[in-house]
Formats: structure tokens, C-alpha cells, sequence
């Protein structure tokens, strides 16, 4: 199946089936529709029914899943986002350096199969996992990485990104318990207009019925949104278009009568879960024994290291478990991840927190990943 109409039809019916199955069976109900449609759809790829690459995974990754967090941010009160900046940037940190001592450790635990470059591997991982998919390319061409390593890291990458995805947006779950018995202040999740219901039910239903009127004026500010970021990025390229992106967002969303278009969340959180569906579709497990099963677990092993030392402190520390997820997921898949994750769990108060991580991750990234580099070389000789 090569045809981009088919597969995009597929994904399509694999996020209804995700839907449906979330209403009505308890099991998928604890997971969510979002991890279960990137494990449908991770399970129609590796079986051979859909392909591992596509124009529509790379479409779904750029202006697709931009559109859609554009129409979840058109219903975020800046209110509901002023207590999560510094607590998500402590869980921000706490996840670097997990990533960093996670890239370290597993140097060692694979030097031998790997061989004497497995410390720039190190720094790759490191980088990869602070600052998301660009940083590892940058540090491979800076540490001249041979290409049979950068190519089976790539691979890795891809896959155990995908994987932690699922565990972002299950994890979390771990931690509602507690967190119902008695949140920290300014964690609660955020509460829209009452006249326009919860997020959870704008997230299923657009509450009030879905005008002509209103889709056409929700698709022309999301069209105008994206047209207007990139005429300001390359007017002002030192200003990272997330940045004019998020900012046009933000403040048109404080304008009551744009407020007041309805089915914006349902929109957007239909291309979310398009979204996630290509990154479960990404996933090809069989690319495991091609880039060499010790290097999967060099990646696959980093994140887990990762996700014990952000989970574990934040669990001690009782942190929110969205607001942990979401840094997680700026650590290891960046700024657009985050985001996606954000909406995905219902908190779209941490959006704009979860990119202004995202953003620190990729600008300290780089740096991290050469300092862990020759820090392994130095340990492992």
C-alpha cells in the first residue's frame, strides 16, 4: 500500500477504531484512543499493510499537526497557563539528566558489540533525548560519526520515540490517584468557559453545533496563523517561528468572539491523534535487526534510564504526572511532541509550557551531547 489516499484513509479508520474502542471496552478505556492509535497503527505497519515511510507521515509531522495544535491553543486562557512554567522547567531538567546519565551508562553496558565509537553514539542520544531528533544530526556531523552507526541510530531513534510516546500517555495514569486525593496549586488542569463545556467534552463533541460559518473562520486564522509565523521568521529568523506561532495564537485566542467558533478542539484533536497514528506507523520493528539490536537497546535503554529518573524524582517530589509526561516527551521528541502530548492528555495549559521546553532542549541539546561525548571517552577509554 504505496497510494498517499490509501494510507492517509487508513489512518483515518485506525483513529476511529481507536475512538471507538476507547468508548466502549474498559481495557482501552485505561490507555486512551491516542496510544491505542499508535499501537493499531505500529501494528498494521510491521505487518506489512501499510508502509513504514510515506509523503503522509511527513505531511502529518509538518503542517498537519501544526494546524492542529493551532486549534486546541484557540481555547487556552493565559490564566490557566501561569503556574506551569517553573515547575515545568525543573521536570525539564530532571529529565536532561536523565537522558545524559542514561547515554553514559549504556556506553559502557554496549562499548564491546558497538565498538571503540560507541562514545559518540553517547553524545548523540544525549543530545537527541535533551533536544529532540535535529540535535543528533548535529552532534553526528560535529563528532563525524561513521555512517553505518548515524544511519542504525536514526533508526533506533525513530522507533524508541514511538515507543515512549505510548508510555507518555499511559504513565501519567500512574499518578491520578494521588494526584485526585490532593494536587499542588496550580497543577489542576486547565477549565474552559463553562458555556462552552470541559475540555473533555470539547475534545469529543464541539458541545454547540458546528456553523459553516465556523469552520470557515477556524480555517482561515489557522491558514493565516501558519502564513503569517513564517513571513515573521524570515523577517526576524533569529526568533524560532514556534515562538510567532504560539504568540499570534495566544492573543487571538483571548478575543471572546473567536473564543466563541465552535468544534476548534474536536478539529485539532483529530489531527493530533492523525499525528500520532503516523508515529506508530513509523515505528518498523523489523528495522531492529538492520541497525543492529545493540544499538536499538544503546537508544532503548538511554530513554528508560530517562524515564525511571523524571518519573521517579517527580513521583517523590509529587509532580504532576501530565506536566512530568509532557517534559519527558519535550526531552526525548521535542517541541512538537510536547505539544502533541499536551493536547493528547487534555491539558492544553501545559502547551506553551511543553515548546518553551521543547526550545531550551534544542538550543542546550548540542551543547550536552559533546560535553557527555568526550565524558565517555574519557570513562570507557
Amino acid at each position: 500500500m504505496t497510494n498517499p489516499v490509501l494510507v492517509l484513509f487508513t489512518l483515518a479508520a485506525v483513529v476511529l477504531a481507536a475512538l471507538w474502542l476507547e468508548a466502549h471496552t474498559r481495557a482501552f478505556r485505561k490507555i486512551g484512543a491516542a496510544a491505542t492509535a499508535i499501537l493499531l497503527a505500529l501494528v498494521l505497519s510491521n505487518t506489512g499493510l501499510i508502509p513504514g515511510q510515506s509523503p503522509v507521515y511527513d505531511f502529518l509531522l509538518g503542517q498537519a499537526v501544526i494546524a492542529g495544535i493551532i486549534l486546541i491553543l484557540l481555547n487556552v486562557s493565559l490564566d490557566s497557563i501561569r503556574q506551569a512554567g517553573a515547575p515545568m522547567l525543573m521536570a525539564f531538567v530532571i529529565g536532561a539528566v536523565g537522558s545524559a546519565a542514561g547515554a553514559m551508562i549504556m556506553a559502557n553496558v554496549v562499548h564491546g558489540p558497538i565498538g571503540a565509537d560507541a562514545w559518540k553514539l553517547s553524545g548523540q542520544f544525549t543530545a537527541t533525548y535533551i533536544g529532540g531528533g535535529m540535535n543528533f544530526a548535529a552532534v553526528g556531523q560535529q563528532l563525524q560519526t561513521r555512517s553505518d552507526l548515524f544511519t542504525a541510530g536514526i533508526a533506533a531513534d525513530v522507533i524508541v520515540t514511538a515507543i515512549w510516546l505510548v508510555a507518555c500517555l499511559v504513565v501519567p495514569e500512574l499518578f491520578a490517584r494521588r494526584e485526585r486525593a490532593g494536587a499542588p496549586p496550580g497543577d489542576a488542569p486547565m477549565q474552559d468557559d463553562p458555556s462552552h463545556g470541559g475540555l473533555a467534552t470539547q475534545l469529543q463533541s464541539s458541545v454547540v453545533p458546528l456553523r459553516l460559518s465556523d469552520f470557515a473562520g477556524l480555517t482561515s486564522i489557522t491558514l493565516g496563523i501558519m502564513w503569517l509565523s513564517e513571513a515573521l521568521t524570515s523577517l526576524a529568523p533569529a526568533i524560532p517561528k514556534i515562538i510567532w506561532l504560539t504568540t499570534l495564537v495566544l492573543a487571538l485566542a483571548q478575543v471572546p468572539i473567536i473564543r466563541r467558533l465552535s468544534g476548534s478542539v474536536v478539529i485539532g484533536n483529530f489531527l493530533l491523534l492523525l499525528f500520532l497514528a503516523s508515529n506508530g506507523a513509523k515505528s518498523v520493528v523489523s528495522n531492529i535487526v538492520e541497525v543492529g539490536p545493540a544499538i536499538f537497546w544503546f537508544a532503548a535503554g538511554t530513554v528508560a534510564i530517562h524515564g525511571v529518573i523524571i518519573f521517579g524524582i517527580g513521583w517523590l517530589l509529587k509532580m504532576n504526572g501530565d506536566l512530568l509526561a509532557v517534559a519527558s516527551q519535550a526531552n526525548v521528541g521535542g517541541a512538537t511532541t510536547a505539544m502533541a502530548l499536551a493536547g493528547s492528555r487534555r491539558r492544553p495549559d501545559l502547551i506553551l509550557p511543553g515548546v518553551a521546553a521543547g526550545i531550551l532542549g534544542n538550543a542546550a541539546g548540542n551543547y550536552a551531547g559533546i560535553a557527555i561525548a568526550y565524558a565517555t571517552r574519557a570513562l570507557i577509554g
